[in-house]
């Protein structure tokens, strides 16, 4: 059984802006790593997101299998999303606090703005990425900007987020505590 990891965003730029290294890390160590965007008619090409070793997924079709009961995904052992979208996206709202609530999925945000009530609930946390991360996050940016070559010198070593983690051990050695 492999680890799963979903990433809820609204565009292929945010998530590869600020995750693509640490999702492509993931996916590097075995994970499977689906993007789950809240309109994938709107978003221009994948590609930068299969660069980082993601499959792409509208966020509507997986909401939909599990509303059915019929459920083609195996639920995640880790969830991450844009904390933008929990302001405005209610579905997306829903489903991070109860994968908080319920204390069993590793829960992960990113993003410029916080939700204050989630201050509690999720910590400030670093991922080092590797250099292969780095090169393949810089590929994936140009990719998503439509810029011709790579933007090496715009990738930093890290990725900051917030984490809510789970009760027991968690699966996310690779997120460490800021400071």
């Amino acid at each position: 059984m492999r680890y799963r990891l979903d990433v809820v965003a609204s565009s292929v730029v945010d998530v590869v802006r600020f995750a693509g290294g640490w999702l492509f890390d993931r996916a590097m160590a075995g994970w499977d790593v689906s993007v789950l965007l809240t309109d994938l008619a709107d978003q221009p090409d994948g590609r930068p997101l299969q660069i980082l070793g993601a499959q792409v997924v509208d966020l509507e079709v997986a909401l939909a299998s599990v509303e059915s009961g019929v459920e083609s995904r195996p639920r995640p052992q880790a969830l991450a999303a844009a904390a933008d979208l929990l302001g405005c996206d209610p579905r997306v709202r829903q489903g991070v606090l109860q994968a908080l609530d319920h204390g069993v999925t590793e829960v992960t945000l990113w993003g410029e703005t916080w939700p204050a009530e989630l201050d509690d609930s999720v910590g400030l946390v670093q991922h080092r990425l590797s250099m292969a991360a780095q090169m393949f996050k810089a590929k994936a940016l140009a990719a998503a900007l439509n810029v011709g070559g790579a933007a090496e010198s715009s990738i930093g070593h890290t990725e900051a987020f917030r984490s809510g983690l789970m009760a027991c051990p968690s699966v996310a050695a690779d997120l460490v505590p800021a400071g």
